[in-house]
């Protein structure tokens, strides 16, 4: 059975959400689906790393905040040094996400800067597998309305609660993981 895990941290609940809405696409493939969520002080359980090691594919997810991840994954990716060191996660799928209040927020920073985290455990990088919803009758529920190639883009206007994220974004969360999961299972056999 394809593994996938997805480590995220989740400033407010928005980010949590796009997660769980990756992992019901990855789910509807067939896959097996853990959600590791970084918590506010930026760590995981000894249980999580052997989660990730075992993983076929990991998911990185993080809000952007300041044009970057948030210090909480930054801390989860500075403690990422020994599994770097002995290769644990070469060869895996990686794929990433994030949300942030504005339509662009700096966002592409994030996904480059999980891209590159990615590159650096010697992982081999998938995007969302999808053509953006650019014209003119597109709307933003359509798949992909933000543009995302690199990876899954999400937006969550600063005064929506959890339950007001925008309908399209989850949509697309749920078709961005059904594309890392077939992408994970093309790749391993």
């Amino acid at each position: 059975m394809t593994q996938i895990a997805i480590v995220y941290h989740s400033g407010y609940g928005h980010t949590a959400k796009v997660a769980e809405h990756v992992r019901k696409g990855a789910v509807s493939t067939g896959a097996q689906v853990d959600l590791i969520a970084i918590d506010a002080e930026g760590n995981v359980t000894d249980a999580a790393w052997e989660t990730l090691k075992a993983a076929d594919g990991i998911v990185f997810g993080s809000p952007t905040y300041m044009g970057s991840v948030s210090w909480q994954f930054k801390k989860f990716a500075d403690a990422s040094s020994k599994p770097w060191y002995t290769m644990d996660w070469k060869g895996k799928i990686a794929a990433g996400f994030t949300n942030s209040a504005t339509l662009n927020g700096d966002k592409g920073s994030t996904i480059a800067y999980l891209a590159l985290f990615a590159a650096q455990h010697k992982m081999l990088w998938t995007g969302t597998g999808m053509h953006p919803s650019n014209a003119k009758a597109s709307t933003r529920d359509d798949l992909n309305n933000l543009g995302g190639y690199q990876g899954l883009l999400v937006t969550s206007p600063s005064d929506a609660g959890v339950d007001e994220m925008i309908a399209g974004d989850l949509k697309t969360a749920e078709a961005f993981g059904a594309n890392v999961a077939d992408v994970v299972k093309s790749v391993k056999g």
